[in-house]
């Protein structure tokens, strides 16, 4: 995360800020409370109106629920209903506390960005190293998404056109699609100054998901069990009723990949300290509670999207849930309508996700000086060519990223929240908080160890 500098970037510049408590002996007791913060030797002047609570919800839901979605039913498959529901649990929570440390040491540093954070545990090689994982991060997601719609949108408009229908048409070309989606829809979003603007296009992504979940609990009575035998998927050619009884726990060797789909899932930390410095009346409460409803919601739309792809293919799901849709409810008005809703879900996203990468960058390059609108623009289109170069001429883009995106994730999400509140914190090491934050660093080494792996182990599977 960057510092959003200027007046109208509701900046708080964490080198002349000073956190003053009216109560004395409980400034660091009543972290709900406001602050009042002083510039100087002088109060700062009523700050504008920012982001509205809903607003900052969908924002950080939209920037939690993702493709992701698409792959959970097949996490359950290889986990079990209760294994799947435990590990949900497990890591949703651990989520939504490594980023209450974040807020907590924005508190007590005054430091709003991910970046500065880094810059004041580790150093100067500490806030770049911050600023690079995001850059790396975010531009891997980024090129992803394209690189899912490049291959996706084609097929999802000619599923509603007649099969006579030319493929040489213009909008069968991936390439097309992907440059004309970038420049109309993405450029303009990716273009506001404010991540509090994206509130609307998040809700719009939001009640797409939500649609996705809908169509996955009506289709569990549209495909029957045993599964039609004269439909041939994924090398199956018929099933038997033992196969319709759902498996409360599975351990296999497939099982290894639910906590990494899991934990990249639930990745957000790139967003939050920009929501929270935009946050209407900013106080760790109230970004606490931002954080809680988003996760509570996202991981509810996971778990009912999972259950019910899960109860209609059972151990037969697909690694993306629509697949199994595709094969056996082909040009199905329903399926084909919520698969262009999923693509436009994911194109709402890219913008979201855009917003720290281009705050990383300029930190790294411009420094944190005051808002220009030359570097705003510049970074915007620098890093949209980048995002589309890679997603158009690359080849197989998920299988290098995922590489990348299985170590930069992991740190986000658990290491360097844990590592900045060790390095930080004036609470001693013997104390339940810091030691829940020994815990984070030990949960997130092991699921970026095991992700690594399970990418390793693939490839070399199948090469």
């Amino acid at each position: 995360m960057l510092e959003i500098n200027s007046t109208s970037d509701m900046s708080i510049n964490a080198g002349e800020v000073t956190a003053v408590y009216t109560d004395h002996g409980a400034a660091e007791e009543d972290m709900g409370s406001e602050t009042t913060l002083l510039l100087g030797n002088r109060a700062v002047e009523q700050r504008a109106k920012g982001a509205s609570f809903t607003s900052s919800v969908f924002n950080l839901m939209n920037a939690i629920m993702g493709s992701g979605i698409l792959g959970l039913a097949y996490a359950m498959a290889h986990t079990g209903v209760v294994g799947f529901c435990i590990l949900l649990l497990l890591v949703s929570s651990l989520a939504a506390y490594s980023i209450n440390l974040l807020l907590k040491l924005c508190d007590e540093t005054g430091i709003n960005t991910y970046e500065g954070l880094g810059g004041r545990a580790l150093q100067k090689p500490g806030k770049v190293l911050v600023g690079v994982t995001i850059l790396i991060q975010n531009i891997g997601a980024m090129s992803s998404y394209m690189f899912i719609l490049k291959t996706e949108l084609p097929a999802a408009i000619s599923s509603f056109l007649s099969p006579e229908t030319s493929g040489g048409a213009w909008y069968a070309d991936g390439r097309t699609l992907l440059i004309l989606v970038t420049v109309c829809v993405v450029l303009p979003l990716a273009l506001l100054p404010r991540i509090g603007f994206l509130g609307y296009s998040s809700s719009l992504a939001f009640l797409f998901m939500l649609f996705f979940t809908v169509v996955v609990v009506v289709n569990k009575w549209a495909i029957p069990c045993p599964l039609p035998s004269n439909v041939t998927h994924n090398q199956i050619s018929n099933t038997t009723e033992s196969d319709c009884t759902p498996k409360l726990f599975v351990i296999s060797s497939k099982s290894a990949y639910t906590i990494p789909t899991m934990s990249f899932s639930f990745l957000c930390h790139t967003a939050v300290l920009p929501i929270y410095s935009e946050l209407d009346r900013p106080t760790r409460k109230r970004m606490q509670n931002v954080t809680n409803v988003s996760i509570s919601l996202s991981s509810l739309l996971y778990l009912i999207s999972a259950l019910f792809g899960y109860l209609t293919f059972y151990g037969h799901v697909d690694t993306e849930l629509l697949l199994g849709y595709n094969a056996y409810l082909p040009r199905d008005v329903l399926v084909m309508t919520v698969r262009l809703a999923v693509l436009l879900a994911v194109v709402l996203t890219v913008p979201l996700i855009h917003f720290p990468a281009r705050k990383a960058i300029i930190m790294l390059f411009c420094g944190d000086g005051a808002f220009s609108w030359v570097h705003h623009i510049f970074s915007t289109l620098l890093i949209l060519a980048v995002v589309m170069v890679l997603a158009i001429f690359v080849p197989d883009i998920r299988n290098v990223f995922g590489v990348v995106g299985s170590t930069t994730s992991t740190c986000l999400l658990f290491v360097f929240p844990g590592m900045f509140y060790l390095r930080l914190s004036n609470q001693p090491l013997r104390s339940l908080e810091s030691i829940g934050a020994v815990s984070l660093m030990v949960f997130g080494l092991f699921v970026g160890l095991l992700s690594l792996s399970v990418i390793v182990v693939t490839w070399v599977q199948n090469p």
